[in-house]
């Protein structure tokens, strides 16, 4: 057993019930550790996980045992956090630390506690929630930002998938996109694929093989060595009447149905614009119903302005931070600057469309005092209509030590605090997950 620097916890915690550590062995075998307290991170602070600050892990969430990592507790006897490398009432078992990958619509209160065996190593690319264990259950150290059951996989009856992917075979048997989201639905398990076949809520129509930046978590095409993406980007362009062929079985089946170019099979959208505008056209020559939506980095400000023109409803911009210098270290722009981003959100503005940022979330740098200023100052000169919180899928230790050498390190205010204290100051901004019908 290994004793970090001692550090006592936040007195507001004590007043309430501590969780339970959970770990897991070298075959993945997860369970609690009974005597001692769970441990949650914001930054590089601890801070014990009570049963306040977490809630039964929402249904289709995922724990992970996070290799070459030793997990940190709270030791009640010595009160202090500590490093565990063998499991305390078997000294002869090494230990690993648990994590939680969130439900969609559920947003990070604190990330995991754990201290890495490797230096310089980084975790595959998912989100590493903090868990503990509590009165018989996982408890995550989540907020609910979203209760759409959107994405609710038991709403997702495979039957139906299988049943709505031979329809679309036998009505477009040439259209390229249908097989690439039947793939997406039947192999990489999509929920947005699934639910193109299902015909419910939002379709994809994933479209760019290329990107004009080089995010640290690109989660479709990684040359770092020691990351791997999480699936295959797509590896064609389709035809604009493939594209449009989607959304016009989509949009008159579904009532409120919304249509998303930039999902994470590929890169940028604005890079596929010369398919995409036409495929636009061809859409709203046939209707004027659905929510044509663009999830996209918004780094081509003139190609978005023709886009809107088109018919195009609402953009969504992704950003790990509205600070230039943390969200330039993060997306390694290729071909466009920070100022472009802003000249997108102005576009859009002009053009009355609904706007929303794609808010990259990790406890520590969102919440700290210096981001939590900065998107104050930015949501009072640029109209936003909607935050959408996402779990960055990132190492969060390798991206704390990051974004405090871009952006410097201030006070972690805390998740919850931070969401009330927007809905305060701006009444009109929305908070959710997931990408919402404007028409």
């Amino acid at each position: 057993m290994k004793k970090s620097n001692p550090r006592k916890p936040k007195h507001k915690t004590m007043n309430k019930t501590p969780l339970a550590p959970v770990v897991a062995n070298k075959d993945g075998e997860i369970f609690e550790l009974e005597g001692f307290g769970a441990a949650a991170m914001a930054g590089d602070q601890p801070i014990l996980l009570t049963r306040g600050e977490s809630i039964e892990m929402p249904y289709g969430s995922e724990l992970m045992m996070l290799p070459d990592r030793f997990p940190l507790v709270f030791n009640f006897d010595k009160f202090c956090f500590e490093t565990l490398k063998t499991n305390p009432y078997n000294p002869e078992e090494p230990i690993h630390a648990v994590s939680v990958f969130n439900s969609p619509g559920y947003v990070n209160r604190y990330v995991a506690a754990y201290e890495s065996a490797v230096k310089g190593a980084l975790l595959p690319l998912f989100s590493y929630g903090a868990v503990g264990w509590g009165k018989g259950g996982f408890r995550s150290a989540a907020i609910c930002v979203d209760r759409e059951r959107r994405q609710d996989l038991r709403l997702m009856p495979r039957k139906g998938i299988v049943a709505g992917v031979k329809a679309m075979q036998k009505k477009y048997p040439d259209n390229r996109l249908m097989r690439h989201l039947e793939k997406c639905a039947l192999e990489y398990s999509c929920p947005a694929a699934k639910n193109f076949f299902l015909g419910r809520f939002e379709a994809p129509l994933p479209t760019s093989q290329v990107c004009n930046a080089n995010c640290m978590g690109c989660i479709s095409l990684q040359k770092t060595d020691n990351l791997a993406a999480c699936q295959d980007r797509i590896s064609f362009t389709p035809e604009p009447h493939e594209i449009a062929q989607v959304c016009l079985e989509h949009i008159p089946k579904v009532k409120k149905s919304v249509v998303s170019f930039g999902q994470g099979c590929e890169g940028d959208p604005l890079t596929a614009f010369h398919v995409i505008e036409p495929a636009i056209y061809q859409v709203r020559e046939k209707t004027d119903q659905g929510t044509i939506n663009m999830n996209t980095n918004a780094g081509m400000p003139h190609r978005l302005d023709k886009l809107f023109d088109a018919g195009l409803d609402s953009m969504r911009v992704s950003m790990n931070s509205v600070r230039e210098t943390c969200y330039t270290t993060y997306f390694r722009p290729k071909s466009y600057t920070f100022q472009d981003v802003m000249k997108s959100f102005d576009i859009a503005e002009q053009k009355q469309k609904f706007i929303s940022i794609n808010y990259l979330n990790c406890p520590g740098v969102t919440d700290s005092e210096a981001e939590f200023e900065a998107l104050n100052r930015f949501l009072s000169t640029h109209r936003v209509n909607m935050i959408q919180w996402r779990n960055l899928n990132y190492d969060p230790l390798g991206y704390f030590k990051i974004m405090e050498t871009a952006g410097g390190k201030s006070q972690a205010l805390g998740m919850e605090f931070i969401i009330k204290k927007l809905s305060q100051r701006f009444p009109h901004l929305i908070h959710g997950y997931f990408n919402p019908p404007v028409r």
